[in-house]
């Protein structure tokens, strides 16, 4: 009868089923690239102070007191979830995962392990993230209205605690803020009033009108920061 024949049926290709099922293989995620062609890749450490840099073709490791290391950069090959680059003398390992400098709130987006003739040192890699918050960061003018300003202790800005103070070129000034999203809500910002030599008045001028109400804040990569009111923008790079 045909029904007899099915429990044999059965007994075959359930089996045959089951095997199929247990050993096809699952699709792997993809590998993340490598760092993109041409673009520099760095990496840092501390105690000991170190850097690797990765550009036009040749690794570069730098440390104090040392003499720089050039190494022709071989192809990357591909590890869980990086990329390692292979020498007799350098090799730097790159992970991506979130890693921070120890020596400062910095964050990077790679951890990396390099073995520079037999030594192994650990560090971070790529560049820098934007900070979680303004919260306890520092910041140095590098530019107020388009108009390039002088590095120095005369023009920067920090936030701590629910305030931000600093010195665009000439007073003191400080106040309290909060931010809500992108908008940075400063003030009311109090300055002093001593009378200082051009451009530093402008600057400073210019500076407070930005932060004289709501302003948008972006960030350049993780390193530099762009405050913006009224078509104006003050543009800071991170300090530490």
């Amino acid at each position: 009868m045909p029904h007899r024949g099915c429990p044999a049926m059965i007994r075959i290709v359930l089996p045959a089923l089951f095997a199929l099922t247990a050993c096809a293989p699952m699709d792997a995620p993809p590998a993340p690239p490598p760092p993109a062609q041409g673009a520099a890749y760095r990496a840092l450490g501390t105690e000991p102070f170190w850097s690797v840099t990765i550009a036009d073709g040749t690794m570069t490791y730098e440390a104090a007191g040392e003499p720089a290391v050039r190494i022709p950069a071989p192809e990357p090959r591909t590890s869980f979830n990086g990329h390692r680059y292979v020498t007799p003398r350098l090799t730097v390992d790159i992970t991506h995962a979130e890693c921070s400098d120890g020596m400062s709130d910095r964050r990077y987006p790679d951890t990396v392990k390099v073995t520079m003739d037999g030594r192994n040192l650990n560090g971070c890699g790529g560049d820098a993230l934007e900070p979680a918050n303004l919260d306890g960061t520092n910041w140095s003018m590098t530019a107020i209205g388009g108009e390039s300003v002088p590095a120095g202790d005369r023009y920067f800005l920090r936030f701590r605690d629910g305030r931000i103070e600093g010195k665009a070129g000439c007073n003191g000034f400080g106040g309290g803020y909060s931010v809500d999203g992108g908008t940075l809500q400063p003030g009311p910002i109090i300055a002093t009033r001593m009378a200082c030599a051009e451009p530093a008045m402008t600057h400073e001028r210019k500076t407070l009108e930005i932060l004289g109400g709501p302003a948008q804040i972006a960030y350049r990569g993780g390193d530099t920061l762009l405050i913006t009111r009224n078509n104006a923008t003050l543009t800071l790079k991170r300090a530490y």
